[in-house]
């Protein structure tokens, strides 16, 4: 990461690349490079930040948190995403933790200079506006999925999900991802997650390899 510059790298996000050169260059002196080791708080449930942050690279998990230490997995992030937005709009503290899956590069950019840009050029103001469309959706999404498909639905949900298409007929999950994790997505137990993903496998609608990869072929009905 140190051998580019904040201009070159904040030309590799999607959200600035309708600035103009000037405005990309008084960009680039805004923002400041970070990286995050794994397990590492990008942001916290409850505090305040007051930066967008931008992932560069690695991936990161959305995840709220009660007060007996209980979590759910709200969302998955990876280059290109952004952090922090909601916060910077309305003033308040963020609603769910941010934490770094694996060491993750970001760019930091300070609320005085993202509300500048909001104001300067509408296709960010309008990119930032269709992300939060997008996130209310997928909210509504999982929140139809709790309440109206059983826990192989809601698997299966997930997988379908986080997989990426591999030949006519076949997608593949190449990031690992625990029984654990699926549990905290689908609002189950590891056990039940874990018989689940049995059953799939039983039934040949996932394969798991040796190296944790997980290919998933064509959807079949729940054993009776």
């Amino acid at each position: 990461m140190s051998l580019l510059t904040n201009l070159d790298l904040l030309r590799r996000v999607s959200i600035f690349s309708a600035l103009t050169d000037t405005q990309m260059r008084q960009l680039a002196g805004a923002v400041t490079k970070r990286r995050v080791k794994r397990g590492e708080l990008i942001v916290e449930q409850g505090k305040k930040s007051d930066a967008l942050f931008v992932i560069l690279s690695g991936r990161a998990r959305v995840v709220i948190t009660d007060r007996r230490a209980r979590e759910v997995i709200l969302n998955m992030l990876g280059p290109g995403d952004y952090i922090g937005e909601m916060s910077l709009i309305d003033g308040k503290s963020h609603s769910a933790n941010v934490q770094a899956e694996v060491q993750c590069d970001l760019l930091e950019l300070g609320h005085v200079e993202f509300m500048r840009c909001l104001a300067e050029n509408h296709v960010i103001a309008n990119s930032i506006i269709v992300g939060l469309v997008g996130r209310l959706r997928r909210a509504d999404e999982n929140i139809s999925s709790l309440a109206l498909q059983d826990v192989y639905g809601r698997v299966a949900k997930v997988l379908m999900g986080v997989a990426v298409p591999e030949g006519e007929r076949r997608l593949v999950i190449k990031e690992k991802i625990t029984r654990q994790d699926i549990a905290k997505m689908v609002g189950a137990s590891r056990e039940m997650v874990s018989r689940v993903m049995r059953d799939f496998e039983d039934q040949g609608f996932i394969t798991t390899i040796e190296d944790g990869t997980i290919f998933l072929t064509e959807r079949r009905s729940k054993p009776r």
